[in-house]
């Protein structure tokens, strides 16, 4: 699974631990997401596209293969 947290991230100028913060989350937790070792739990992923107000389909997308 791919997903844009981190351009999401910069375009409001938003670090790891503000946005974990606001998930719920750790900082670990963002960071693993973002580099791909962990994939989120659907509630998860609502929460994070919620937060930067984008549809979770802009934020996380499908591989080949997934």
């Amino acid at each position: 699974m791919n997903n844009k947290i981190r351009v999401a991230r910069a375009e409001v100028r938003m670090t790891q631990q503000q946005l974990a913060d606001m998930a719920e989350v750790s900082r670990q937790t963002i960071n693993a997401i973002e580099s791909g070792k962990f994939i989120p739990s659907t509630v998860l992923a609502l929460k994070i596209a919620h937060i930067f107000g984008k549809q979770v389909e802009e934020i996380f997308q499908l591989e080949e293969g997934d």
